[in-house]
């Protein structure tokens, strides 16, 4: 990069902090650092949770994962409109009526504060993964810019997005959030007419080599459950958006900053459609990579290795597009692993405050109290997930290595989060006994490689699955036990 990309991209570096800084004076509440004043525009909250769902992991590891092989990876976009429709007629109104901070004070009220516990502290787990799989992706885009050390660059970006959303909280968080979701758009767009117009033949031999090639399918619609097939992918994506939409704290907190109950369900619906003609804008930069590389360049040895994918869009950024370009591409990278970022860390500050510290340590903290454990949450947050970063740096896949940890980590709370919503009875027993039987699922999935060798018949299921038979375990056995099992508490609805 020269100059005038350096410079682009260190303009929207400082920009973006101090314009997250300047929210500071909002922040006089625990109340409002967390949820806001409600004075956030809708298009701003929905531009947020658009921007929150994508991030550098689309951008970086959608494109590096079309390259590799095909458009696989949006059978899990087509899932978005099936899930953000329940987002928007179910989940808002249920968390607008309990009007907690936290997503999961539901939790607590359907079956005790062990539930509470259990699903914020699988909330956590995930999170911090996300943040570690994030810095390390946006740390790979730099490295490839600059050449500077990738534990260095995962430092110096982890503390950037923790100091600016630190200071502004869910304020700045939302107002930066929409503002790198435009940027990332704009980022995205550019580049793809760029390659289709850099080709020898014009663009239509982008479509004949990707053809040529099947980097358009969907993967196999075969039922074999080890592979990531069509069915797998489109079965995980339902599982892992109605976790994201019902019970996760990025999206709730989002649905309690929105001025009405009207405005939070547009923009849970909309803001979770956007992603579907991004998520292919993605994939589309992959293919087109693709094509460009099997007819007008060549890629170096060291990128031509297909566990190094998700370093091919990194090195056309800087040795291909234009003075200018390349540090909007930059920014684009950046502004989408940002507006994650400074999400989880938001969000993960005002669990270990709402369903920790309020709850077992001070039940009375003043404002006061409550703003310094945001504070030191959020900064022993972005420590450990830099550190996860720093572990990361050798993975071969980002996108499939987020994607297993997502399901082993999320810990199928979402089938308690359904047991909850469709039992008739707070049966406690059963709710505890139905995790239980979830937990020892996702171990056998996750570990029977470890313990019972390549045979064993856990490793017949793809990782995706994992999350999804946790899930069904969770429900399954807990509403059989309220069903069937005596004792199980007062009827209600």
């Amino acid at each position: 990069m020269n100059t005038i990309d350096i410079l682009v991209f260190l303009a929207y570096i400082i920009g973006i902090a101090i314009f997250g800084g300047s929210f500071f004076k909002k922040n006089r509440t625990s109340s409002s650092y967390t949820i806001g004043n409600k004075d956030i525009p809708g298009w701003v909250v929905t531009m947020s949770i658009f921007a929150t769902f994508v991030s550098s992991i689309s951008y970086l590891a959608l494109p590096g994962n079309a390259f590799q092989s095909n458009w696989n990876a949006f059978v899990f976009s087509l899932s978005l409109p099936i899930t953000s429709i329940i987002a928007a007629k179910y989940f808002v109104p249920l968390y607008r009526k309990i009007n907690s901070p936290s997503a999961y004070t539901f939790m607590e009220e359907r079956f005790g504060s062990w539930a509470r516990i259990y699903v914020s502290l699988c909330y956590l787990l995930t999170q911090l993964m996300r943040i570690g799989t994030i810095l390390y992706l946006l740390a790979l885009t730099l490295n490839a810019v600059t050449g500077w050390d990738i534990a260095t660059i995962i430092v110096f970006a982890g503390l950037v997005v923790a100091i600016y959303s630190m200071l502004g909280g869910i304020s700045a968080v939302l107002w930066t959030d929409a503002i790198q979701g435009i940027i990332l758009i704009a980022g995205a767009l550019a580049c793809v007419v760029y390659i289709l117009f850099a080709m020898p033949e014009g663009p239509g031999q982008i479509f004949a080599i990707a053809i040529e090639n099947e980097k358009f399918g969907l993967g196999s619609f075969d039922m074999d459950l080890s592979q990531p097939t069509f069915w797998v992918v489109l079965v995980y994506g339902i599982f892992i958006n109605l976790q994201n939409y019902g019970i996760d704290q990025n999206y709730v907190q989002r649905y309690m900053a929105s001025k009405t109950e009207k405005d939070a369900q547009r923009s849970a619906l909309i803001g979770g459609l956007m992603y579907v003609p991004v998520s292919a804008l993605f994939l589309f930069i992959g293919t087109a990579l693709f094509a460009y590389y099997d007819s007008a360049a060549t890629l170096p040895i060291e990128l031509q290795d297909v566990t190094r994918s998700d370093r091919v869009f990194p090195y056309f950024i800087v040795n291909v597009l234009p003075t200018g370009l390349s540090g909007l591409l930059v920014a684009s990278i950046f502004a989408a692993g940002m507006s994650t970022i400074s999400t989880s860390f938001n969000s993960s500050a005002t669990v270990f405050l709402t369903d920790y510290y309020n709850k077992y340590f001070k039940k009375t903290a003043s404002d006061k109290e409550g703003m310094r454990v945001l504070y030191i949450s959020s900064a022993i947050i972005s420590i450990i997930g830099i550190g996860i970063a720093i572990a990361m740096i050798n993975v071969k896949s980002a996108l499939d290595a987020w994607w297993k940890l997502a399901s082993i980590f999320s810990g199928g709370m979402l089938g308690l989060f359904l047991l909850a919503i469709f039992s008739k009875r707070k049966n406690v027993v059963g709710a505890l006994v139905g995790v239980i039987a979830g937990l020892i699922v996702i171990l056998w999935l996750s570990l029977s490689n470890v313990f019972l060798g390549p045979d064993a018949i856990g490793n017949q299921f793809h990782t995706y699955l994992t999350v999804v038979f946790g899930t069904v375990a969770i429900f399954l056995v807990g509403f059989l036990f309220v069903l069937f099992g005596s004792g199980g508490g007062k009827n209600e609805g």
